[in-house]
């Protein structure tokens, strides 16, 4: 029974569709570990853990169960979001001292944090106190050249199933202080801002949304949503307030990866469960235009890089590519009525080990850093000709990657599970040609 539970914990804690029958053996590489090819050397440098409070050199309560981490543009500090212990965790770069921690902890005498609502998101019941909860921050995109960061809620704390409007912070990450909430649909997993900085998108993994928001101004305080679209259906979400339901395993198309095309034109959407594709958003418009289909299934993260789309496939392992103008001519016929779908071939596809979740690319889009979950390790694939590079160990489920501007280090999140993960991983890189 024992070892039933164990592997059925294995499954729900996975994205949909996974086929992993056993979890793989804990994993923790020690400083110095690497792999070294002609073109590259990728070294564990350090992490930040708390899977081992006797490793006192590494070790911080506040690294609990972390499932992003982002790197500030100016270089200076990092944050990472520890979900399940509901905080934003801030660090130095170089010396990776902390600096402060943000709980996502909020009572109704903070009214004045909260936008205007915007009439999107209402809540199914009522409640005496809605602003009254703790929040898990799951990823975050910085606005206004690193000046914001932005967090959005897995759920409010007394929303067991993650039915009700989630919420959503911005960080001054000049003073690494809450100035603005804002409501969400449910269950939002990712945020991205546009290329020219005027528009934020948020994805809604619970209920097939996507909510769109003009951040043009400095001011906070006239940021507001634009429009809130549905992709193809929105699940109706009439479930129990008392018995907890897996909500990361049936909630339609999962929204994840989320991208803005590099001209501001489009919003792309991976849809990671049942049905699987890309979602297209015509921007112009605020028109869901339909959804793209062709590559593998289980789509977790996207990313534009030299006129390249690419996918992180994560039940199988993969990395798909496309170029962006061929995937835009193939979405063409796309008019969010008669044609709403549409099947692309020609995707250029790369082996990684399996549980592909976030990849980054190196500045100059040779490399891209793959944190492969399922395997416990980070992935190199090497763009010019779209093979594996190479691979090493990393803590155990790795969920979360960020690159440095420099694209000299790797940080990456493992989130827990099954006794493993807790945990925050350095890596340094060599380009050698």
């Amino acid at each position: 029974m024992a070892l039933i539970t164990l592997l059925l914990s294995f499954t729900l804690m996975s994205a949909p569709a996974d086929t992993v029958k056993t979890p793989p053996p804990l994993k923790h590489p020690e400083v110095g570990a690497h792999f070294e090819t002609k073109a590259i050397c990728v070294r564990f440098i350090g992490r930040k853990q708390h899977f081992d409070p006797s490793l006192k050199d590494t070790h911080d309560p506040d690294i609990i169960s972390p499932k992003s981490v982002n790197i500030h543009p100016s270089g200076e500090k990092f944050y990472v979001n520890s979900l399940e212990g509901g905080r934003t965790v801030v660090f130095d770069f170089q010396t990776r001292e902390k600096l402060k921690v943000i709980h996502h902890v909020f009572k109704e005498d903070q009214q004045t944090l909260w936008a205007p609502a915007s009439g999107l998101f209402p809540f199914k019941k009522a409640y005496k106190q809605p602003n009254d909860f703790s929040g898990k921050p799951v990823e975050s995109a910085f606005s206004h050249q690193g000046r914001y960061l932005w967090v959005p809620y897995y759920r409010r704390s007394y929303d067991l199933n993650a039915q009700e409007p989630s919420a959503m912070a911005v960080i001054d990450t000049e003073k690494d202080e809450i100035v603005r909430m804002f409501e969400t649909g449910p269950l939002p997993k990712m945020v991205a801002v546009s290329p020219d900085g005027t528009r934020l998108a948020v994805t809604h993994w619970g209920n097939n949304t996507v909510g769109l928001m003009d951040i043009s101004s400095d001011n906070p305080e006239d940021w507001h949503y634009l429009d809130r679209l549905v992709v193809d259906y929105e699940l109706p979400l009439n479930l129990s307030y008392t018995k907890k339901v897996d909500r990361d395993l049936d909630s339609g198309y999962c929204l994840r990866g989320t991208v803005f095309t590099p001209d501001n034109r489009y919003l792309l959407v991976g849809c990671m469960g049942s049905g699987g594709g890309i979602a297209v958003i015509d921007l112009q418009n605020n028109k869901y235009l339909g959804r793209a289909l062709g590559m593998k299934a289980n789509l977790r993260h996207l990313i534009i890089k030299n006129g390249y789309l690419y996918c992180s496939i994560n039940n199988s392992g993969f990395v798909q590519r496309m170029p962006l103008d061929e995937f835009l001519d193939g979405c063409a016929a796309l008019d969010g009525e008669k044609n709403k779908t549409a099947k692309l071939t020609g995707w250029k596809s790369c082996k990684v080990p399996a549980g592909a979740r976030t990849l980054e690319a190196s500045p100059d889009g040779r490399f891209l850093f793959v944190a492969c979950n399922f395997s416990s390790s980070l992935a190199v694939v090497n763009t010019d000709s779209m093979t594996l590079e190479g691979s090493m160990d990393a803590d155990s489920y790795p969920v979360g990657l960020d690159v440095s501007s420099d694209g000299r280090y790797i940080f990456t999140t493992s989130q827990a599970r099954n006794q493993g993960g807790n945990a925050v991983d350095i890596f340094e890189v060599t380009y050698k040609k």
